[in-house]
């Protein structure tokens, strides 16, 4: 059997490289976050939460790419610890709005500091042209995918 025979070349597929990236990455924040009692998904959604204040357990798990099953465990222990604050009852519909409380902004800053030295540490072989220049082509990457076209050209740095 050839090698074209065997499907994708994972030495020259960019979806593997950035899938081994994505993992790595992943890795590398857990290792800081454990230390603080945290997960990768934990962080996320108080992050979100500090962004975009009162946003909903659908809202917070795709921003923290999981499922909204995975997000209402999460909010509840959040919640129980003391991170996060939610109404008893829902304002509008069914939807209950999360905020983060004093703890969870003093335990976000924390994280965010060891997230970003594991970004820094990341970006740290790169050019701030380069960085840059990551930044502009995943952009048109995820553009191009979730808008479903175009050859990611269309001018957006």
């Amino acid at each position: 059997m050839s090698q074209n025979d065997a499907g994708v070349d994972l030495d020259t597929s960019l979806g593997y490289l950035l899938k081994e990236a994505s993992s790595a990455l992943r890795v590398a924040m857990e290792e800081v976050l454990r230390p603080l009692g945290m997960s990768v998904t934990h962080y996320s959604c108080l992050e979100l939460l500090a962004q975009r204040p009162g946003l909903s357990n659908s809202e917070l798990a795709r921003g923290a790419f999981v499922t909204r099953q995975t997000m209402n465990v999460l909010l509840q222990s959040l919640e129980r610890d003391g991170y996060v604050t939610r109404p008893a009852e829902a304002p509008v519909g069914k939807a209950l709005p999360a905020r983060l409380t004093p703890r969870g902004r003093r335990s976000l800053e924390k994280a965010t500091a060891a997230v970003r030295s594991v970004e820094l540490r990341m970006l740290a072989g790169l050019t701030e042209t380069e960085q840059a220049g990551a930044f502009r082509i995943l952009r048109n990457m995820i553009h191009s995918l979730r808008d479903g076209g175009g050859d990611g050209n269309d001018g957006d740095a």
